[in-house]
């Protein structure tokens, strides 16, 4: 890996239109050490470097929204059918839930833990035969798709997915997962 030159770094700035005091303080670093390290009169450390790259790492993360990353194909189920289909949807797609839909249109959620709360109280066999409407939660929050992923990871700190809308129409699904899959990126 090569290390940017300091032209590299003033263009990298500029572009993503910081002012040296913006990426000084973003960075925690003086605005004078910016200056000198794009002038190339200084050498910086290999913290302060990373500092730098930090935040412009940072600052284009948010230019990734959610129609970038949302999944396009929805698994979901109705309000009804059954807990048994709902289960068995689960296993295939190795999730643990599923948005509630109906003609297009986010009703309710479904969960692993929904589905055992119920069990605790009736028998399983009754479970099992029961709708998804009967016992499903509140929907998943939802977001259009020009939201940037900084915004759907503050909902997806108290939610397991967000829910994509266009024109009133469920489009697309972000889980925490494709969250977090950016950090590898």
């Amino acid at each position: 890996m090569q290390l940017p030159s300091p032209d590299e770094l003033k263009q990298k700035r500029t572009d993503l239109g910081l002012t040296q005091s913006d990426l000084a303080k973003r960075a925690g670093v003086s605005q004078p050490l910016i200056a000198r390290i794009e002038a190339g009169d200084v050498d910086p450390r290999l913290s302060t470097l990373k500092k730098i790259i930090d935040v412009f790492n940072d600052i284009e993360k948010e230019d990734i929204y959610l129609k970038d990353i949302m999944h396009r194909e929805i698994i979901s189920v109705s309000p009804d059918e059954s807990i048994d289909k709902a289960v068995h949807i689960m296993e295939e797609y190795n999730i643990s839930q599923i948005p509630v839909i109906q003609e297009g249109i986010s009703v309710g959620s479904i969960s692993e833990d929904m589905i055992i709360r119920s069990m605790a109280d009736k028998k399983t066999s009754v479970v099992s035969h029961m709708l998804v409407g009967d016992i499903m939660g509140d929907s998943f929050p939802t977001l259009s798709p020009g939201t940037d992923v900084k915004t759907a990871s503050y909902m997806l700190e108290k939610n397991p997915a967000v829910l994509v809308l266009e024109k009133g129409q469920v489009t697309g699904v972000v889980t925490k997962y494709d969250i977090l899959k950016l950090l590898s990126e």
